[in-house]
């Protein structure tokens, strides 16, 4: 009997969590700067791009893990008149783990907040004209981010912001390590609600 009622419970709450999962892929646009640039360097952000998938488990209080590829982009220039501009151009792999909140869950519309922390891992560097190159950066960097999320019925639009909190450049590369910088990065995805959140 006890081999029953647990599989009967087995069997609910499995039924349960399936009902309320969600896989959204997104594709999107992204814009990154850089805080606290150098004496005599200008930072300013350029538009990039990201690409990936994220989930969603539960119903009015989720967790959202996802995983996403990005290209961002920053243009350093120097002098009061620029003299110099060139852009670092940087391709991620990013992982996130946000738990968030339905503020309004409607049969045909949802808008939801998130908050939580991802890291970013850099794939490639491509620096134009400079001499950066993977080295100079650090390999991986923590971030907050935070989301307000709209979806309507099979379609979910994301804006969202990141706050670094690592930092930028490798402290092991002697002429980068006084250099604090870190990234904030502006994001609006739009993709496909998959699943169901009832």
């Amino acid at each position: 009997m006890k081999k029953l009622l647990s599989l009967v419970a087995l069997g609910t709450v499995l039924s349960t969590a399936s009902a309320q999962f969600q896989v959204n892929p997104q594709i999107g646009l992204t814009y990154q700067n850089m805080t606290s640039p150098p004496e005599g360097i200008k930072y300013q952000g350029a538009a990039g791009w990201q690409l990936g998938a994220d989930l969603r488990i539960g119903d009015r209080f989720y967790f959202q893990p996802g995983a996403f590829i990005g290209r961002n982009k920053t243009i350093l220039s120097t002098g009061d008149s620029i003299t110099f501009e060139d852009g670092v151009a940087r391709t991620n792999f990013r992982l996130k783990a946000m738990a968030g909140y339905r503020i309004i869950d409607s049969y045909q519309f949802d808008m939801r907040f998130a908050i939580g922390p991802t890291y970013d891992v850099v794939m490639s560097v491509n620096d134009g004209d400079l001499s950066f190159g993977k080295d100079d950066f650090n390999s991986g960097s923590f971030n907050i981010d935070a989301a307000l999320g709209f979806d309507m019925g099979l379609f979910t639009l994301e804006p969202s912001v990141s706050f670094g909190l690592s930092r930028v450049f490798n402290e092991d590369v002697i002429i980068l390590s006084e250099i604090d910088s870190r990234y904030i990065t502006y994001g609006l995805t739009i993709g496909l609600n998959i699943g169901n959140d009832d």
